[in-house]
């Protein structure tokens, strides 16, 4: 929408409106890093962790990995960005960090209200019916009891759990992996959210339900909120995103506009 003023001399002069860009996740300068335990070995006795502990020094079988290098980003209110990059290049560490389930050992992030992390090891209890996870998941989401009991068979519906039988009434134990992603996927998109960070969750459908999550992707942005999505499949990451960050051992490789970004890391993963 335009802006239309009149000069002194009568003159109407239409200015373009400025459109003001909402920051919803601010990353500065943020470094990751975490120990891996490479397996039991003699240095794990009480005398050695006694002479390590004089000596202020590490355990010979920890190794430190310093998974998020200084990365800086600022999203924003409507923006869907995919995050993209080789195995082991530090996405989902780079989501955990921002959904405050790992702390920065240098640097800064700032977010809008609580982020969402769905991933397809969120937790659902196995021994109760998808059902019932349905009520408890979105109630654990802060929706009211009347607005869930409306909503569940839709999102069960959404979910296509139901396709081949009521498994909905079932155990989640007795689902398959993909199942149960669909059915964490449902739950989640079922709430508007400020920020929403989605790891690998599109991926493990059929194309039906892919076509139902991105459409749901699309959904949430317009809504104002923000969405990051972790995906090795970049036919998601191009048909929900318009913005792309490219990680590479834990370093930003490129952010624009997805065409672009993708573009590159193919060219990159294929050796060109």
């Amino acid at each position: 929408m335009d802006d239309r003023y009149e000069t002194s001399n009568d003159v109407t002069v239409t200015l373009p409106r400025i459109v003001e860009r909402i920051p919803t996740v601010v990353v500065d300068d943020a470094h990751v890093i975490y120990r891996v335990h490479k397996g039991a070995g003699g240095g794990n006795t009480p005398v050695a962790a006694l002479r390590r502990l004089v000596k202020r020094s590490s355990a010979p079988n920890i190794q430190e990995v310093h998974a998020v290098k200084g990365v800086s980003f600022t999203a924003y209110r409507g923006e869907a960005i995919g995050l993209i990059g080789s195995n082991g290049s530090g996405k989902s560490t780079l989501l955990r960090t921002i959904a405050g389930l790992l702390p920065v050992n240098r640097g800064a992030v700032y977010t809008q209200g609580q982020p969402s992390l769905l991933g397809v090891n969120a937790a659902l209890l196995n021994d109760l019916s998808g059902e019932r996870n349905v009520t408890l998941g979105c109630l654990a989401m802060g929706m009211q009891p009347d607005d869930v009991a409306r909503m569940t068979p839709e999102i069960i519906e959404f979910s296509g759990i139901n396709q081949r039988g009521d498994f909905a009434s079932l155990p989640m134990r007795t689902y398959s992996s993909g199942m149960a992603a669909r059915l964490r996927f449902s739950i989640a998109a079922a709430k508007k959210h400020d920020v929403l960070l989605i790891d690998e969750a599109l991926a493990t459908g059929d194309k039906g339900f892919r076509k139902r999550s991105e459409q749901r992707v699309r959904e949430l942005r317009e809504g104002a909120g923000t969405v990051f999505l972790v995906s090795h499949q970049l036919s998601s990451v191009r048909d929900t995103c318009e913005r792309t960050i490219w990680l590479e051992s834990g370093v930003i490789r490129m952010d624009g506009p997805t065409d672009e970004v993708i573009r590159a890391y193919e060219a990159f993963a294929n050796g060109k």
